[in-house]
């Protein structure tokens, strides 16, 4: 089998695992299940979690590796990448602009998803050989659920989660930044790759603490520098931006069709799409946040669950929407591209985008800088992903080689063709969801149970470690949980 009907293959079996019988309405069925069990956390508990993780950042007196800021910026860096500019551009022009809205429903059903594994990331979380908290759906799914089932599904994830990061959290990401750099500033891949390759290894070879500090410093400057950036256009644009609000609304229940890009589009297609790039984008349901909020530094699992949950807001509701806003207002999404008379390529339809709106050569700067910037974060995020999991697997011996092997793969990823990787990346993905989501179906009750036991005491997340201390002692869980921490 050569490259060419491997990368057909891995297509058509990630259109089976995105397709609208598996995953699709598992991810949307366990975010609406969370959703009513947790009765709207997500949207009554969103002010004072984002006041906990962005405003006072950290619990002093909490347990863990880094602050439960880093712990969000490690999360977010991750989560912010290519899926914020190339995937909405990608929804939007094969499923219309509807395909925004459904990933604004993706991302409000997905914060009780990522509230719920971020909980239990710490509720379940152990202490490795060398001291460090090590939590994720690795270790919650068997942990948590007790024979065989637990075992199984906890080997799954880990698993294909180790595959997952050298798609999604490495290759890709790498080629992009090559990709970019080259076509802008005429920098050789193979200068990139290297370069990159060394300074991923030189962060990982710090662990966590050292991950946590670079994400803490850049991910939010090179968020509001985008961000900033998308609001001056829409801002020009302001008369344009009820109409498309209105056309995004529409086409999302009745379909859309632009000229000559995707006629026939229909609602199926902009559900398809807009719930697959948002998930690509934010991650929630996935897992993987769960394994950076299982070293943070918190008094409770709820409190560092609550702000996990603040990481989906971020990147979708806000990131996201300024991308999706700023390529509907402009008219980029239905152009016609003169050299080929077709569609405008998702891979540079948000530039366009942006150079349309911004004047002389801003736009094109922002994009490429975003991207770059976006995409390297998510290379360190993932490394981390990836390294707790080899961890699980083959215990801290395995640690030194990956980090080593991950860091020269980004150097392979800057430097071939990558049709087949991203195909990969897809069916890696949603094979890792799997059993996290069904693992989180399966501890419902106890997230339940434990989330309002916590928030009958403290709705406003304002009581130091004392007052939990004092609030929680009886609470079951509550001990359980601490027992665990003090490795009894």
């Amino acid at each position: 089998m050569d490259l060419t009907q491997l990368e057909a293959l891995l297509g058509r079996i990630g259109a089976v695992i995105w397709g609208p019988w598996l995953l699709i309405p598992l991810l949307l069925g366990t975010g609406l299940y969370l959703t009513v069990r947790l009765r709207l956390l997500q949207l009554f508990y969103l002010l004072p979690a984002l006041n906990l993780g962005l405003l006072r950042r950290k619990d002093d007196s909490g347990e863990g590796d880094i602050s439960q800021y880093q712990a969000l910026t490690t999360a977010l860096a991750a989560t912010v990448g290519t899926g914020n500019i190339v995937g909405v551009a990608t929804a939007i022009s094969i499923g219309g602009p509807g395909a925004l809205f459904w990933m604004w429903v993706t991302a409000i059903l997905g914060m009780a998803s990522k509230y719920t594994e971020a909980f239990l990331g710490v509720r379940f979380r152990t202490t490795d050989a060398a001291g460090e908290k090590s939590g994720g759906p690795q270790y919650y799914l068997e942990r948590g659920i007790k024979g065989p089932l637990g075992k199984t599904l906890a080997l799954s994830f880990a698993i294909f989660a180790v595959f997952a990061c050298f798609g999604i959290g490495n290759m890709t990401q790498g080629n992009s930044i090559a990709s970019n750099l080259e076509a802008s500033f005429a920098v050789p891949h193979w200068i990139t790759g290297l370069v990159l390759a060394v300074l991923t290894l030189a962060v990982l070879i710090g662990g966590i603490q050292s991950i946590g500090r670079v994400t803490a410093a850049f991910v939010p400057v090179m968020i509001i520098f985008y961000v900033i950036g998308a609001l001056f256009i829409l801002a020009v644009n302001i008369t344009d931006v009820p109409a498309a609000l209105g056309l995004v609304l529409t086409s999302a229940f009745t379909g859309h069709s632009a000229l000559g890009g995707f006629a026939g589009s229909t609602i199926m297609i902009a559900v398809q799409f807009g719930v697959a790039r948002g998930i690509f984008s934010n991650e929630s349901g996935m897992g993987s946040a769960a394994i950076a909020a299982a070293s943070a530094q918190t008094t409770h699992p709820v409190r560092q669950g609550l702000v996990s949950m603040t990481q989906t807001f971020i990147d979708t509701i806000i990131v996201v929407t300024c991308t999706g806003l700023v390529i509907v207002t402009t008219g980029v999404w239905a152009e016609i591209d003169p050299a080929t008379g077709a569609q405008i390529p998702a891979s540079v339809m948000t530039g366009a985008a942006f150079s349309h709106g911004l004047p002389g050569n801003w736009g094109h700067w922002i994009v490429t800088l975003g991207l770059v910037l976006f995409a390297y974060s998510t290379v360190l995020g993932w490394a981390y992903y990836g390294e707790r999991n080899i961890e699980r697997l083959f215990g801290r011996r395995g640690v030194v080689p990956f980090r080593l092997f991950f860091s020269a793969v980004v150097y392979v990823g800057c430097t071939i063709e990558l049709g087949v990787v991203w195909n990969f990346s897809d069916v890696t993905n949603g094979l890792m969801a799997i059993p996290n989501l069904i693992g989180l179906l399966i501890l419902s009750g106890l997230v339940v149970r434990e989330t309002r036991a916590y928030l009958a005491h403290d709705p406003r997340l304002t009581a130091g470690a004392a007052e939990v201390e004092a609030f929680m002692a009886q609470d079951p869980g509550y001990r359980a949980w601490r027992k665990s921490e003090a490795g009894e």
